[in-house]
């Protein structure tokens, strides 16, 4: 709510997109009573056909500059690579003064493709919830995934400052802690903390499928907690992640660059029999695992799951 005689943020929100992040936060502005109307748009029938059944929102479109018209609010919730068409398709139906921000996982070429496209008056406040599963579609979302988490948010220099206020509030009253940083900084950081260790499950999970039928069935069979893990990141959405590649490609590789040099490092240790240089690493890196723990990002992300480790 806002603080303002208790009334909603937001008169009406219009989520672009209802799969794992669009259905989560629809079902989280209607927990919070964040809007007073939330919409949202899908290009499939079979989705709309769900998304109405579920009850997520108070109305579902086939058009995003259906759902835009008189929204306070509009979030992008699609994969990055729709982002250009979707704001060209918007931009005449929003009116002055609506805020427009996204949850994508890249924030350089998000600002580059949407605004060209929005209108003088229309503000707009790019933003990234550091949460998900590995799940998709409408029927996987759930409130509490923003909960405990970070959402970054990522404003040019010039933004309208109230926008920005709004919609970190917004997330704050999600359940998320907010940070602001510059586009740059954003995708930097992200390329190592997450682009990064999703590229490597690619690969493993990638290079276990190529092996010979007898070996596969033995790694998926004997799958330790390690593989499992990978196989868990490994599932996430192979569109959105496409994108996130090809729209943060500069920074991925200078982190692959960097993770492929340390990886040499590792490489002649375990050759030589350089224990003291393993165990070095081995340490270091299970401080930074403590680090995440402490700060209580560990886990699934998944709210509604117990983090053991938090127990230890």
């Amino acid at each position: 709510m806002d603080d303002e005689k208790g009334k909603p943020l937001f008169q009406k929100v219009a989520l672009i997109g209802i799969g794992l992040i669009g259905s989560s936060l629809a079902r989280a502005i209607k927990k919070k009573a964040l809007a007073s109307e939330v919409v949202t748009c899908a290009r499939s029938e079979a989705t709309r056909n769900t998304v109405e059944k579920l009850g997520l929102v108070d109305a579902v479109y086939d058009s995003p500059a259906e759902a835009v018209r008189d929204a306070d609010l509009v979030i992008l919730c699609t994969p990055v690579s729709t982002y250009d068409d979707l704001a060209a398709a918007m931009a005449p139906s929003l009116k002055a003064g609506a805020i427009v921000s996204d949850v994508g996982s890249v924030k350089e070429s998000v600002i580059r493709d949407v605004g060209q496209h929005l209108p003088d008056g229309v503000h707009f406040v790019p933003g990234h919830p550091i949460a998900g599963t590995e799940h998709s579609g409408p029927e996987a979302g759930f409130a509490e995934l923003f909960e405990g988490r970070w959402c970054i948010l990522t404003p040019v220099v010039g933004t309208d400052a109230r926008a920005i206020e709004k919609v970190s509030n917004f997330w704050a009253a999600l359940g998320s802690m907010v940070e602001i940083m510059t586009p740059h900084r954003h995708d930097k950081v992200l390329a190592i903390t997450s682009h990064l260790p999703h590229l490597i499950a690619y690969t493993i999970v990638g290079t276990a499928t190529d092996l010979e039928e007898t070996d596969q069935n033995d790694v998926i069979k004997f799958s330790a907690g390690g593989f499992r893990d990978f196989t868990r990141i490994a599932a996430s959405d192979p569109i959105m992640w496409r994108d996130v590649f090809l729209n943060n490609r500069e920074a991925v590789l200078e982190m692959l660059q960097r993770f492929t040099e340390d990886l040499t490092v590792l490489q002649r240790a375990v050759r030589w029999g350089e224990g003291d240089v393993l165990e070095d690493l081995f340490r270091r890196t299970r401080e930074v695992r403590r680090g995440i723990v402490d700060a209580h990002q560990a886990g699934t992300f998944d709210a509604r799951e117990p983090d053991d480790e938090l127990k230890k």
